[in-house]
């Protein structure tokens, strides 16, 4: 069964890492998000769940408005072919849906069958923002914690210029 958004936050908790989650309506796409969430402080991130040719699954995480070219983006993060992840593995593996992509989705990655990619130019700000497991809310955390929390769930992400 897939972490809920208090096993999430027991966790953070357990880290000793603070966040602050402001509530609002599902958001979708990058443009809701902005319309809705472009108030909250802090760098705002989309997230792309990617499987390559051989079969190895990626999330690779960087800012909204980042363009990242699928064609040439294996090249810099070292994997086959991309193409993106079918919902149904999705749930699978990081027990999440389409719309609520996160890094915190990690938490239920637990045999850590994803490679994560952390863009470099998303972490120079020092707070960034992801939904909490579910696109109704935006949950914001500082970019050195959310580091901690990747490798807390298994993960050494990769920190490369994405776009």
């Amino acid at each position: 069964m897939p972490a809920t958004r208090e096993d999430l936050f027991a966790r953070l908790d357990q880290l000793g890492i603070t966040t602050k989650t402001t509530d609002h309506a599902p958001v979708y796409t990058v443009e809701e998000s902005q319309a809705l969430c472009g108030g909250i402080p802090g760098g705002h991130c989309k997230n792309l769940f990617l499987k390559d040719k051989k079969g190895v699954l990626w999330l690779v995480v960087t800012l909204e408005n980042a363009q990242v070219d699928l064609k040439t983006l294996p090249k810099t993060i070292g994997s086959g072919r991309l193409s993106f992840g079918k919902s149904e593995l999705l749930g699978e593996v990081l027990g999440v849906e389409p719309g609520s992509v996160t890094p915190f989705a990690l938490i239920n990655d637990v045999e850590q069958k994803v490679e994560v990619v952390l863009d470099e130019t998303m972490l120079s700000h020092e707070v960034l923002n992801y939904h909490p497991l579910k696109n109704d809310a935006t949950t914001s955390i500082s970019s050195s914690d959310l580091i901690t929390f990747v490798q807390s769930c298994g993960h050494t992400p990769k920190i490369v210029k994405v776009a």
